[in-house]
């Protein structure tokens, strides 16, 4: 049975800084006072699994020999031991977190049957729930893009968003962010992330685990946070049990030097990703260090220091805590040298522009080798890196009409071009940086095709204001980019359909090739739309002819790092997130007009039972799962995706059969 935690002693009260007396709370700890002689060196994420396992020790769930094994991290780690865990928090999205809400529905059901307090069950640990990924861009390129986007997405789910807005009125312990508002990461990295947790006094570090594998975007605000399975996010939400998981090894990855100018936060991304993969971090923890995680961008590091809308005494909290622990860089100070498992270094001057495709996120192909890599795929054997296209059939041109436009189209053109949300739209320096390139390709008189379906979803509503302060949200409109929605979209395939003129007959040899699909920064994606082609050397190629009739070229177009510095500073203000985020909860007059019961315990409907089964991705008009829902009298514009499907087991079972899928090129 669970007894006293036996490190209750090293608790010790934080005072306010700056004198005065008084203190943040009556018994607020600073944990690990007493043993930060023996961890100073401990990398800091295995602190943070160090910290919990102190503050929950009570002899039963988690040991004191738990607490040891952490602190002798050096010795322990490579010999795969167990510990357990404990997470501050749990964070869903939609897909994976109604099954989760279904679970606690039915154990309510379960204690009333059996004449208990229903009110009883709920979550233990904070949870937070972002409905992100129910919209799809059925409609683009138009100034009624978002509105009529989410018409579609509440006709296609009112059943699961009602269900939802009841569970977020019916538990305790969790916030309900209604659609519309963003894409769970962002949404958490603005918003819901705490850095340091205060509860009744007592504080500790913000960990979470969350049902999608980028939680770990969370991690650049200095918060432990990664992707698990649903049975486990449920395990921790009900705290019954902590996770057991192998201490991990921990690779330091050290940044030098500063990037280049024009060079992207994306492109750092998708080199460092490369990296990883090639050392091998299953299983690991990736921590970063260096005298380069100063000179990064004052964009990307302001941006980040305006990503906070609390008040100023929170942040002085935080700052204390983290302070009084020795856990908080202060890059102006000297570092204590950390041991790792093992050791990676970057310069920063060596990233270059990069994409990463055309199957996998982590095959990143360096700007100028683009054209060539491009070719290179087309003659591969069909692969990862490989299509094998013949040579007679690589320069085949189909011609089409688009609404009585002659086209046309060849291997490698764009079809879709998306700045979707998982991912960039977190950092307005890539935001702004592509609304540059738009002003500037629009002022030369460039234009993108009208057959490209092309779309901007941002994380969150901050996004839209910084772009429409700045003025640049109309050369984005101009080009096409109009703002479609609020979440996860074209990135688990809800791009909704390309237009119908380009699904003719003749053209079904290169659609039943459409399998290019590329990853890049969105300035770079605006860029490939105005190419309207991946084949296409930018260094030597023109990407377009301007109005005066003179050739653009990508250097024409594209901003410097000074530039979008200062849109950002100009732009991106603290005021955006605290109006975006004070009424996250009231929704819009959708949500607000769903009509849910108060019962404490819910009223099933059939439509609800669901599985564990999580896949993404729209249901494809050809596809096994289509033709079933068609002759159960199912209108194609009533398909919706496999996630919102996950409770039909008919549906699910189809998924899984082969099918031929259409993907597109961006």
């Amino acid at each position: 049975m669970a007894g006293e935690n036996p490190f209750k002693g090293i608790l010790k009260t934080l005072e306010k800084p700056g004198g005065g007396g008084g203190s943040f709370g009556s018994t607020i700890p600073c944990r690990l006072s007493a043993m930060l002689a023996s961890v100073d060196k401990l990398p800091y994420s295995i602190r943070i699994l160090l910290e919990s396992a102190i503050r929950n020790c009570d002899e039963f769930q988690v040991k004191s020999h738990d607490v040891e094994k952490i602190i002798d991290w050096e010795n322990t780690s490579p010999k795969q031991v167990e510990i357990p865990f404990k997470p501050a928090r749990v964070l869903l999205q939609d897909f994976t977190g109604v099954p989760a809400v279904v679970d606690l529905a039915c154990m309510r059901d379960a204690m009333n049957n059996l004449g208990g307090d229903p009110n009883k069950i709920n979550p233990l640990v904070p949870v937070d729930l972002v409905i992100d990924h129910s919209v799809q861009v059925d409609v683009a390129r138009s100034e009624n893009a978002v509105q009529a986007n989410m018409e579609l997405e509440f006709y296609r789910n009112k059943e699961r968003f009602g269900f939802l807005k009841w569970g977020s009125t019916a538990f305790d312990n969790m916030l309900v962010v209604p659609p519309g508002s963003g894409i769970v990461h962002q949404v958490n990295l603005e918003y819901l992330g705490r850095v340091v947790f205060n509860t009744n006094g007592l504080l500790y570090p913000d960990s979470v685990v969350g049902t999608d594998s980028h939680t770990t975007m969370i991690d650049g605000l200095g918060v432990a946070g990664w992707g698990v399975g649903g049975i486990e996010a449920e395990a921790a939400m009900l705290d019954r049990q902590p996770m057991s998981m192998v201490l991990p090894g921990v690779v330091g990855f050290k940044l030098t030097g500063k990037l280049r100018d024009g060079v992207t936060a994306t492109d750092l991304v998708l080199t460092v990703t490369q990296m990883l993969r090639k050392h091998g971090v299953v299983g690991k923890f990736v921590e970063f260090y260096g005298e380069g995680m100063s000179e990064l961008s004052l964009a990307d590091r302001a941006t980040i220091a305006n990503m906070s809308p609390e008040s100023d005494e929170t942040v002085s909290m935080i700052e204390s805590y983290l302070r009084a622990n020795k856990m908080f860089v202060d890059y102006s100070e000297p570092q204590v040298e950390r041991t790792y498992s093992s050791y990676l270094e970057l310069d920063l001057q060596d990233v270059e522009p990069c994409i990463s495709g055309p199957k996998r996120p982590h095959d990143r192909v360096p700007l100028r080798e683009m054209k060539a890599d491009w070719h290179a795929c087309l003659n591969n054997r069909v692969g990862f890196k490989g299509f094998a296209v013949p040579k007679e059939a690589q320069v085949k041109v189909e011609e089409f009409s688009f609404h009585g436009t002659p086209a046309q189209l060849r291997h490698g053109d764009v079809v879709i071009a998306a700045i979707t949300s998982c991912t960039n739209t977190s950092n307005p320096s890539v935001m702004l940086g592509a609304a540059l390139v738009a002003k500037k390709a629009c002022e030369l008189g460039l234009e993108v095709k009208p057959w490209i379906k092309t779309s901007l979803a941002p994380g969150s509503g901050v996004v839209t204001k910084y772009l429409q302060k700045s003025g640049l949200q109309t050369y984005l409109n101009q080009l096409g980019f109009n703002i479609v929605g609020y979440g996860c979209t074209t990135c688990i395939g809800n791009s909704g359909d390309i237009d119908e003129s380009v699904h003719l007959p003749s053209l079904k040899m290169i659609l039943s090739l459409q399998l290019a699909n590329y990853l890049a920064s969105p300035p770079l994606v605006v860029a490939y739309a105005l190419a309207g082609t991946v084949d296409i050397d930018f260094e030597s190629e023109a990407i377009g002819v301007g109005k005066d009739g003179r050739n653009v070229f990508l250097r024409d177009i594209w901003p410097s790092t000074d530039e979008v510095a200062e849109v950002v500073q100009s732009n991106v203000l603290p005021d955006m997130f605290r109006a975006t985020y004070e009424a996250i909860t009231k929704g819009n007059p959708m949500w607000n007009q769903l009509s849910v019961p108060a019962n404490t315990v819910y009223s099933w409907i059939q439509t609800l039972l669901l599985t564990h089964i999580s896949p993404a991705g729209s249901i494809h008009k050809d596809s096994p799962a289509a033709r079933y829902l068609v002759e159960h009298g199912v209108d194609r514009r009533d398909f919706n995706s496999y996630g919102s499907r996950r409770g039909n087991d008919e549906v699910m079972a189809r998924e899984l059969l082969p099918i031929s899928a259409l993907s597109t090129s961006f």
